[in-house]
């Protein structure tokens, strides 16, 4: 079983034990599969008489596996996909059987939900990869293993079968201590931050009274998940001799993936993100006091000012480390050039 996305390829497949073998049938199957089908799924096909031994299903998944025996496995085709594939333009920076890499344009939604059952990443992405999608979970999708709000930008990977999806989950939960992953973002902030480098570490849970908004929390509070994010000031605009400044671009490598959390910790220091009006509301009448010609760009920037410009990880068969980066799209270059006015 040295090459699962080899395996993957076929429904259905031979298992013979050899004298090595022991345990439950359960584990025995998820181990020989080599990552392809978790354990759940497995017993789910087990009990679903989808294994057969000698011609006759078996359908208990705690029996014990003995040497000589000859397990073949009924796996299913992945269920037809839902939502449905939509023919939205996409920018490819990478595209192969595992994985698609895509630069994300302001606007679009990466998951279907309420409100956005149509025209998101994943219909997009359905309709671009049609059968290329071995499945996800037993249905043919992509596999999102990490988001990007709507209004931001940037680069995104996704899997498009089961064992990418899982290699790229387990680099997005290692967020990038022990493996090659990294991501990284350039922000547009109010103000200058006192220090030019610097690390915000503040756990973050969801606000009181909120669903969708994020803030800061105690260490001890119960629904407190670890955040942390390190930013550089790479420019400062219109700064003064007391070392304040009227905006900055700030790039933020991020340590932990939480919703909204760029957004949430340089709001935190006091530096909210030039068109947040989630969580620099209180900075829009700092817009009205610049001149005109800056005034008219500054409102009329109708999104947060947040890039994903690098992403690296490891590709999950070949283990090459895959380095991409996309430049500032066209609405903040014009708004760094205002602000430089």
């Amino acid at each position: 079983m040295s090459d699962p996305f080899k395996q993957a390829a076929g429904n259905r497949k031979v298992l013979t034990a050899d004298e090595t073998a022991e345990g439950r049938l359960d584990a025995w199957l998820t181990a020989q599969l080599g990552e392809e089908f978790s354990r759940s799924r497995i017993k789910a096909l087990i009990k679903d008489g989808q294994v057969f031994l000698r011609g006759q299903p078996v359908t208990d998944p705690q029996r014990k596996v003995r040497t000589g025996d000859s397990f073949e496995i009924t796996l299913p085709e992945p269920d037809d996909p839902t939502p449905q594939g939509e023919d939205i333009p996409l920018d490819i920076l990478h595209e192969d059987e595992d994985v698609i890499v895509i630069s994300k344009p302001s606007g679009l939604v990466v998951h279907p939900g309420p409100g956005n059952w149509t025209g998101t990443l994943v219909n997009a992405l359905i309709y671009h990869c049609g059968d290329t999608l071995s499945g996800i979970g037993g249905v043919r999708r992509p596999g999102i293993v990490h988001r990007l709000d709507k209004d931001t930008t940037g680069v995104m990977v996704v899997a498009k079968n089961d064992i990418a999806h899982r290699h790229l989950s387990l680099q997005f939960a290692d967020h990038g201590r022990t493996m090659p992953l990294e991501r990284a973002y350039q922000a547009i902030v109010w103000g200058r931050p006192r220090t030019l480098t610097g690390t915000v570490d503040a756990p973050l849970g969801r606000a009181t009274g909120d669903r969708t908004r994020r803030a800061v929390k105690r260490p001890d509070s119960h629904d407190a998940d670890e955040a942390i994010t390190h930013y550089e000031v790479i420019e400062r605009f219109q700064e003064k001799p007391d070392a304040t400044a009227l905006a900055s671009l700030v790039e933020c490598h991020l340590e932990t993936g939480r919703t909204h959390q760029i957004r949430v910790h340089m709001a935190h220091i006091g530096h909210p993100l030039l068109g947040d009006t989630v969580y620099g509301a209180g900075f829009k009448t700092k817009a009205n006091l610049l001149p005109e010609d800056i005034r008219k760009v500054v409102n009329g920037f109708g999104r947060q000012a947040l890039h994903a410009f690098m992403l690296q990880f490891e590709h999950p068969r070949t283990g090459e480390v895959m380095h991409f980066e996309v430049p500032l799209p066209d609405d903040m270059v014009e708004l760094v050039e205002a602000l430089r006015r």
